[in-house]
């Protein structure tokens, strides 16, 4: 299991680059993953918009958004969407907003 140095702390990843442990995630985290994992140097509002979707929809509901949903929640077209997250809404999102990869997601 990959091990980043997160601010002099030990931040483990799956093989896959998702957190091992969800609960440690914070916006710091997120950034941090944003830069070294998915290659986005600053999250922005858009960004954010989706991460924060995604996370509440998820820790209301033990399951992923679908990708319509998130779409029609942020106002955003799914190009913008894979435009900010170049891995995917399912991948790159889930993984910046600390979910476990979504079911389905290859």
């Amino acid at each position: 299991m990959p091990v980043l140095d997160f601010n002099g702390r030990a931040l483990e990843l799956n093989d896959e680059g998702f957190l091992a442990n969800p609960a440690e995630w914070n916006p710091e985290i997120a950034a941090f993953l944003g830069k070294h994992e998915e290659g986005i140097d600053v999250l922005e509002e858009k960004h954010w918009s989706v991460i924060h979707f995604i996370r509440t929809y998820y820790l209301e509901n033990n399951i992923a958004p679908m990708v319509r949903l998130i779409c029609k929640s942020t106002g955003l077209k799914l190009k913008e969407i894979y435009d900010l997250f170049p891995s995917g809404p399912a991948k790159g999102a889930a993984k910046l907003a600390g979910l476990p990869k979504p079911d389905g997601c290859v």
